[in-house]
């Protein structure tokens, strides 16, 4: 009777220890999706008139503003303590040396290396010059450009402070991923602009999705939502500060969504234009339906992501082509355009220096948020690589371009080939001596790759 009773109650205590258990396995189960995550914002609108980027037609500095310009920082902690913070800008681009600068000094502040970094521009080409970026474009005198320097250095104190603030803001949080689409970029290289009313079949390629991360508290409410979409903010060309499209969509959301932090991304939209354009109502339309195709997003199912984050970084030597000869750049520094102006400087860099430059590092970054996979690459990315990725990693893919450094044009083969502005001639734009090598798609798609799969 006694063993009876031992064995019955041994039955029952592991019965219960086993639920004990069950409930202990399914707690962590369910734990599973908790990340931490902060965010922050700041204006960086100039305080004071200064050159604007993006259009070498200026012929004088901004003349006040549409609306503020703004950056943001969301900073992502898993459940095993990995970090990451990425930071969105209204600017045109981010240079080398400020970049560089910039992630050296969150490094010291917060151990974050530059896998965990992400500075991302939207490439509105109503923001400000900043650093020495397209020197040879603008022709400031040194008033203007000691006008530039100083905002150089606010901007970067803003974002050191930017970046603290969201670090201090942690709190828990779920994240949630999802593709929409909305249709309003044109590929500039294949469509005829001064016909596109008349034309009834748009030539590609072209990537019309608008990837989304909902962050989310643990109670619902909506806490930051990043998007992002792949064509150039060139819709205004004003002498006003503004985000374009892009800042219109941020404004957009944050309206509908009160408390919230709308953060957006630029993708492989290098060759991409949104036509028609040129006023400031076709900049706030293009805002409210990429702002629609992210609050479609938000209002369907998304995917949950696990807390699990994972970080890769690279730069990859990318080689240039022959550059043009004495000859051909005196013969170019006689046209009293921005190109002349560059012309100018390759032969005074030559004089110092007695060579060119024969390759740029060009960095190569890979973030996985739970499963989802985000490219992030450095310069003005031509439609072609998003492409190209999607149909190797899946169509959920996202890419981000224009992020940590914008050297010049990145052109897929075919574009170095055929030539025109981004084949040929839109590096001059930044200073570079000269076009890519045609090798430089195949060395950024395989290098992708391997960080993908961890080589």
């Amino acid at each position: 009777m006694n063993i009876k009773r031992f064995i019955i109650g041994t039955i029952v205590s592991l019965a219960a220890g086993g639920f004990a258990f069950g409930q202990s396995l399914q707690r962590t189960k369910g734990d599973n999706d908790i990340w931490k995550t902060g965010v922050a914002r700041e204006i960086i609108t100039p305080a004071s008139s200064v050159w604007m980027a993006g259009f070498a037609a200026r012929t004088s500095p901004s003349d006040g503003k549409l609306h503020d310009l703004w950056a943001k920082a969301l900073v992502l902690e898993d459940a095993a303590g990995h970090r990451s913070v990425l930071v969105t800008m209204d600017l045109l681009s981010v240079p080398a040396d400020f970049s560089e600068r910039l992630k050296n000094r969150i490094r010291e502040r917060h151990g974050l290396d530059k896998s965990q970094i992400i500075l991302s521009v939207s490439h509105t080409h109503s923001g400000p010059v900043i650093s020495r970026a397209l020197k040879y474009i603008y022709p400031m005198n040194p008033v203007q450009w000691n006008a530039v320097d100083e905002y150089t250095r606010t901007l970067e104190s803003t974002l050191i402070r930017l970046v603290d603030k969201a670090m201090q803001r942690m709190q828990p949080s779920r994240i949630h991923t999802g593709n929409g689409v909305t249709r309003f970029q044109v590929n500039r290289r294949n469509n005829n602009v001064s016909i596109l009313t008349a034309t009834t079949v748009l030539n590609g390629p072209n990537d019309y999705a608008v990837p989304v991360i909902k962050v989310e508290e643990l109670d619902g409410t909506l806490k930051t939502v990043v998007f992002g979409y792949a064509c150039h903010p060139t819709v205004l060309s004003g002498n006003q500060f503004s985000g374009d499209y892009a800042g219109f969509a941020q404004i957009e959301l944050e309206k509908s969504y009160p408390g919230a932090t709308a953060m957006f991304f630029q993708g492989a939209g290098a060759d991409q234009n949104p036509l028609p354009r040129h006023s400031v109502p076709l900049a706030v339309q293009y805002g409210k339906e990429l702002a629609a195709a992210v609050e479609r997003v938000l209002s369907e199912d998304m995917v949950k992501q696990e807390s699990v984050l994972d970080t890769r970084y690279n730069e990859i030597v990318l080689p240039f082509d022959r550059p043009l000869s004495q000859e051909q750049l005196q013969k170019m520094a006689h046209k009293g355009d921005y190109q002349a102006r560059w012309a100018q400087g390759m032969m005074e860099e030559y004089k110092q220096n007695g060579t060119y430059a024969e390759s740029y590092p060009y960095p190569v970054g890979y973030w996985k948020i739970g499963t989802q996979q985000l490219f992030i690459l450095g310069g003005e990315v031509v439609v072609s690589y998003s492409v190209k990725l999607k149909e190797l990693f899946g169509q959920d893919t996202f890419v981000m371009a224009y992020a940590n450094d914008v050297m010049g044009y990145i052109p897929s083969a075919v574009i170095i080939e055929e030539g025109r502005y981004e084949g040929d001639s839109s590096q001059r734009v930044y200073g570079l001596p000269a076009k890519w090598d045609k090798q430089i798609e195949t060395l950024i798609i395989e290098n992708c790759k391997n960080l993908a799969l961890g080589k």
